[in-house]
């Protein structure tokens, strides 16, 4: 049996203004924006570059309590981690993007990882592992 996350969906406020976040701040692509006319929504898919794993639905609020979940999914805790071949590559074009960054760079046991903010305030780890972590293969 093979299985495999596809999306994680993240609320979001507008479509446009997630998608110019993730493909103009952090280099994303913009993988499928597909008009629902049944539903009236549209259906938003983006991935870092050169990705090959799980991908984010953006997804607009439609209920006054999604709403309110807009930016806090994770009840402030780390959300999303975007794994990296190339840390201060990355970080120093994030900064330079105007991405507010609220825990420096440090290294773990795992790696180095720093947090930042999405355009609503959710947390990412900026992650790069180290070599002889399992998870450097899927970076």
């Amino acid at each position: 049996m093979t299985q495999s996350i596809v999306h994680i969906a993240l609320v979001v406020n507008e479509y446009d203004e997630a998608i110019e976040f993730y493909t103009e701040k952090l280099n994303f692509l913009l993988l499928e924006d597909t008009y629902q006319a049944e539903q009236d929504k549209r259906w938003v898919v983006v991935a870092p570059p050169n990705s090959s794993g799980t991908t984010i639905l953006l997804a607009k609020a439609a209920k006054p309590i999604q709403k309110e979940f807009i930016g806090n999914q994770a009840g402030g805790r780390v959300f999303l981690f975007l794994g990296t071949d190339d840390f201060e590559r990355d970080y120093t074009q994030m900064l330079a993007k105007g991405i507010e960054f609220i825990r420096p760079p440090k290294h773990a046991d795992y790696g180095k990882v720093a947090v930042f903010k999405d355009l609503y305030g959710n947390l990412w780890d900026l992650v790069q592992f180290n070599d002889d972590h399992p998870m450097s293969t899927r970076v």
